[in-house]
């Protein structure tokens, strides 16, 4: 049972996160031959906040 975690800065909308999932459970059946109904996708989303890159917070306010 393939398990794919999705982690990203910010947020998706729900229609976004609707076609990654569907996409994602696509190329596991066709690359991986796994059926459609044992695929799990999770997201994290994490405000941008919560992330620091290069010694600078992603939401850009310092």
């Amino acid at each position: 049972m393939p398990f794919i975690n999705i982690k990203i800065a910010g947020e998706l909308s729900r229609e976004q996160k609707k076609q990654i999932v569907d996409e994602i459970t696509d190329t596991m059946g066709r690359v991986a031959n796994k059926p459609r109904q044992y695929v799990i996708v999770n997201f994290d989303e994490t405000p941008e906040e919560n992330w620091g890159w290069g010694g600078t917070l992603l939401d850009g306010k310092g």
